[in-house]
């Protein structure tokens, strides 16, 4: 399974370019488009359709070079294969015959634009959905269910769904959008924006609707309590109470998360009376 550029060639691996040269055929999303890639790496191997339509059809070609000793490389149009694009039926069907599939890594859109969201550090976690569904109750269904968790969100779109998407999630309100749109290519462009700001920003411009898009929907800010604080650094805050004298905590915690002194102090009061 072998990752290949986004856009730009010169994304392709050096491991990459050593495999596709050196395996007996390659399997392909689109025969035309991965010609025109191994003619630009100077490789001239076989090459068998496999996209989402054939995928279990031309399974069984690959795994007839298999069987015949031969090594076989599958790649999407673009990116990690089997991420969103075809490929997991394929890795299914060769593990099921006894086969080895071996993963050589390159680019991917959704990493790429996590590197430049900024967002990471306290909360790693995101869900990644491809493309949501189309339209009607499944889409609805999935806007809202990402709508409702905090987690961060990764979405890809196509230009003619985009501007779709970006009424969708103008329903988030403040929650930040770091938009990536034709990353890697001629006019990749990164930007960052309210979540109830982005239809203006696409109206605003019609090149701005243009291209593939991965968009980020960043975490929701953390939950907090009555009193303002946030949940996590209440927690810090009880759990420093429970080992350390009243100001001692409450500065540590103060310094540990960002959170005003006056507001932990009057909160760690309140803890401790309701302790008694």
């Amino acid at each position: 399974m072998v990752a290949t550029p986004i856009g730009n060639l010169a994304d392709i691996g050096l491991r990459a370019v050593h495999v596709l040269g050196l395996v007996d055929a390659v399997a392909c999303e689109d025969t035309r488009h991965t010609g025109g890639l191994m003619q630009a790496l100077g490789c001239d191997k076989p090459l068998i359709s496999l996209h989402q339509h054939n995928e279990h059809s031309a399974a069984q070609q690959v795994m007839a070079r298999l069987a015949h000793g031969q090594r076989v490389a599958y790649v999407s149009d673009a990116g990690t294969p089997g991420v969103s694009d075809p490929g997991a039926r394929l890795v299914e069907a060769v593990r099921g015959a006894g086969h080895v599939c071996v993963p050589v890594p390159g680019p991917s859109s959704l990493t790429a634009l996590l590197s430049v969201a900024g967002q990471g550090g306290d909360d790693p976690r995101f869900v990644f959905h491809g493309f949501l569904p189309a339209k009607g109750a499944a889409r609805e269904t999935a806007v809202q269910a990402l709508a409702q968790d905090p987690r961060g969100h990764i979405v890809l779109e196509s230009p003619h769904r985009i501007e779709a998407l970006a009424q969708d999630l103008a329903r988030l309100q403040e929650r930040p959008l770091t938009i990536g749109r034709e990353l890697t290519k001629q006019f990749e462009s990164v930007h960052q924006l309210r979540a109830a700001d982005w239809p203006a920003w696409l109206a605003n411009d019609k090149n701005h609707s243009r291209g593939e898009f991965v968009v980020y929907v960043h975490p929701a800010p953390p939950a907090a309590d009555d009193e303002g604080i946030p949940a996590a650094a209440e927690r810090t805050l009880v759990a420093l109470l429970a080992e350390l004298p009243t100001k001692t905590a409450v500065k540590l915690c103060a310094d540990i998360t960002g959170q005003p002194r006056n507001a932990l102090y009057e909160r760690a009061l309140q803890l401790k009376s309701a302790d008694r």
